[in-house]
């Protein structure tokens, strides 16, 4: 493993999908910078970076289940990148999850074997997930056709 493997995520512990991706990570031998986004959301001005580096917009990355999507009416298509941003700030809730960075990108991790492209070292195992799922083999290599977590 190189000497610095730098990989941050934006982790909800109550989110599934969020702690099988951490799992993930660690599977592959690194313990990740780990940001609780909602006790600690990122600044506007990173979250346009993140989302410009993972090639994705603001709305992409807008989260309606359990949130406050309906009542705040996000679903208007009229609203701009800066109301949409203004309403994350407001409610970090709004922002999907988990979003992970490393060398090789940016990704928001749903499935969240979508991790395992921006990996910087293989993983070391079989992984599956909480729910049963195999993702990993023994011998690291990923499983094909299996994406059920969204």
């Amino acid at each position: 493993m190189p000497d610095s493997v730098d990989v941050i995520i934006y982790h909800n512990p109550d989110c599934g999908t969020s702690r099988n991706t951490l799992a993930m990570i660690r599977n592959a031998g690194i313990e990740p910078h780990i940001i609780e986004y909602l006790k600690t959301p990122p600044s506007r001005v990173l979250l346009v970076q993140l989302l410009a580096r993972a090639g994705m917009s603001v709305r992409d990355i807008l989260r309606e289940k359990g949130t406050p999507y309906a009542e705040l009416g996000l679903s208007d298509t009229s609203l701009t990148d800066a109301q949409l941003l203004d309403a994350i700030e407001a409610h970090p809730v709004l922002m999907n999850r988990p979003i992970v960075v490393s060398a090789l990108g940016v990704r928001l991790c749903r499935p969240s074997e979508a991790v395992l492209d921006i990996m910087p070292t293989p993983q070391l195992g079989a992984f599956s997930k909480e729910d049963g799922d195999r993702v990993v083999d023994a011998s690291g290599q990923r499983i094909t056709g299996q994406c059920h977590d969204q």
